[in-house]
């Protein structure tokens, strides 16, 4: 069953071949075979998931219900779920039970979903690789030596592994799209404003944005069907009217312009994942597509903007994490400015210190001018270089990252070269298109995705994309070998 799309499975519920309960059971149990040695999830919501399954059995014998009442995923722990633990995969939020409901979580629920559980996460979202948790790194289920990517890691792990049918990711500088390469899954992070961030424990504000990550685009669709649209709670969050993401997956792909950055297939790029992007680039031009090459001049500058702007960000978001109303308090405080400095050094792990202290320079008299002024100029040139480049074709098309998956803790000292891991998708999210990765291939056994980038608010575009590749393509049915059984 875990090998299923959400389609399949949705016709099998309304037949009755399957129940919900039973469907849950199932992934259940393959969380408690698989996942001690994954780390994917944080917490397992074994009774309140039973509990949701039944209640969607009850709609499902009525007649009534859609594609998602009924389907077992889970859920980024930085979702605030109420009455339910919200660690953000941080010891500073390790007691942290929410008292409402994040837009994103409940419009799943509303669309029947069953929650299995939380899944782990780098601290805060700051990181790429997953293994800046407290709760310990995640592994990649295709070599358990590797990361899964970050930040999203527990979620990407999860899909790969079968541990669900699909999960729910944050993406501020490729958090979605890198682990989802890493992991051999799709990912897809929509336009900035398309899906609610209230309820989405900050990491920085002009940059998050919520997204769907499963095996396909098809799946992709159906989620974000659920999660797109107006939220009135979230005050970034768009107007613009939400498009019909399923209908439009099986539209031809004839006359589609791709267009390849050069910047894109430069120096760093390994040699392998370079092949795998074009050939998967070839397969579009069978499907009626035309290619030709761009140039985003200022790519090389979306790392430094980003590390100004996301710290800076940071740094102002993190600072209501005090010991004061909730999460990590310090034991016997001398005072209120022991206990403000004592509960945050020992509540906020190392990556998440050394950004708040970045971020505050950068923001401090006599500095903001010269660093977040200066960064924030940059960001509105990369901006323009993707507005400019989308005048001249339909999408953009490149590698996600320049490797495949790295060895555990072979980065950690290195801060320059685990940052340089995001170099091809910081820059989506500084401009704030919407983009996806989408399974390409294989390299020494371990997954490839492409990226696929977009106008803004081109989700529907961008999916029936990836749709069409993966109708004459088979990575994105591909299963870890630590995986089967079950």
């Amino acid at each position: 069953m875990f090998q299923q799309n959400i389609a399949t499975l949705a016709q099998q519920l309304r037949n009755k071949e399957i129940s919900s309960v039973e469907l849950t059971q199932h992934f259940l149990q393959r969380i408690s075979q698989f996942d001690e040695n994954l780390n994917s999830f944080i917490t397992v919501s074994e009774s309140q998931a039973l509990e949701q399954a039944k209640a969607a059995d009850a709609i499902l014998s009525q007649g009534k219900g859609n594609n998602l009442t009924g389907i077992p995923i889970a859920h980024k722990d930085l979702f605030c779920t109420q009455g339910t633990l919200t660690t953000c995969g941080s010891k500073m939020l390790n007691n942290f039970i929410p008292p409402y409901e994040s837009t994103v979580t409940q419009r799943l629920a509303q669309a029947g979903t069953v929650t299995l559980g939380k899944t782990n996460m780098d601290e805060f979202a700051m990181g790429s690789s997953n293994e800046n948790s407290f709760y310990g790194a995640v592994k990649n289920p295709w070599n358990l030596d590797t990361v899964p990517g970050g930040s999203s890691g527990g979620s990407a792990a999860a899909v790969a592994a079968g541990l669900a049918i699909a999960a729910t990711g944050t993406d501020t500088g490729g958090s979605i799209r890198q682990p989802a390469s890493f992991c051999g899954i799709t990912g897809l992070k929509p336009t900035y404003g398309r899906v609610s961030r209230f309820g989405m424990i900050a990491y920085a504000s002009s940059l998050d944005q919520a997204g769907p990550m499963a095996k396909s685009a098809e799946d992709c669709a159906h989620m974000l069907q659920a999660m797109a649209g107006f939220d009135q709670n979230d005050s970034t969050c768009s107007e613009t009217a939400t498009d019909d993401y399923i209908s439009n997956l099986n539209s031809p792909l004839s006359g589609l312009k791709i267009g390849l950055p050069k910047e894109y297939f430069g120096d760093g790029l390994d040699s392998n994942v370079a092949k795998i992007i074009m050939d998967a680039v070839k397969e579009f031009e069978k499907l009626g597509a035309t290619v030709k090459e761009i140039s985003l001049p200022n790519l090389q500058l979306s790392i430094p903007a980003y590390y100004v702007i996301a710290p800076s960000e940071a740094s102002s978001n993190l600072s209501r994490f005090d010991g004061v109303r909730f999460g990590h308090r310090c034991e016997n405080p001398k005072d209120l400015m022991d206990m403000y400095t004592r509960s945050r050094a020992e509540g906020f792990g190392t990556e998440v210190q050394k950004r708040i202290m970045v971020g505050t320079y950068a923001l401090s008299e006599g500095y903001y001018d010269a660093y977040y002024l200066k960064a924030q100029r940059i960001r509105r040139l990369i901006k323009q270089d993707f507005v400019s480049a989308l005048e001249e074709v339909d999408v953009i098309m490149g590698p996600v990252a320049p490797t495949t998956a790295f060895e555990l803790g072979s980065k950690t000292s290195d801060p320059v070269a685990m940052y340089l891991e995001d170099i091809y998708t910081l820059s989506v999210n500084l401009a704030g298109i919407p983009a996806m990765s989408v399974p390409a291939g294989f390299s020494e056994k371990m997954p490839v995705g492409l990226q696929i980038m977009g106008n803004y608010f081109s989700e529907a575009k961008l999916l029936n994309i990836a749709h069409q590749y993966q109708q004459v393509t088979d990575w994105h049915t591909q299963t870890p070998n630590m995986a089967k059984g079950a």
